[in-house]
């Protein structure tokens, strides 16, 4: 194993115990966007560029379009926006 691949295999562990741990969704799903992309290269050094490909498209791509979406159609995005506001006017006071 390479130094590369060695640090590609961090930044995925890493990147699966930030999605568990993260409590805003928001910051949970560019998470997830980021895992799919490392995934994606190392799926490059393996050499499969055809899972790389889906991995890239459908992990990073779609799936992540999807879950903006539901939380849009939820108004999580704005509920959370709205929440934060409220934390920084009580810091700020």
């Amino acid at each position: 194993m390479t130094l590369f691949e060695g640090l590609l295999l961090a930044f995925l562990i890493i990147c699966a115990i930030s999605v568990s741990v993260t409590r805003n969704l928001l910051e949970s799903i560019i998470i997830y966007m980021g895992f799919s992309l490392i995934m994606s290269v190392i799926w490059l050094t393996l050499e499969a560029p055809d899972l790389a490909i889906t991995e890239a498209a459908v992990g990073a791509g779609v799936t992540s379009l999807l879950f903006f979406a539901t939380l849009k159609k939820i108004h999580a995005i704005k509920a959370e926006d709205a929440k934060q506001k409220d934390e920084e006017e009580k810091h700020e006071k």
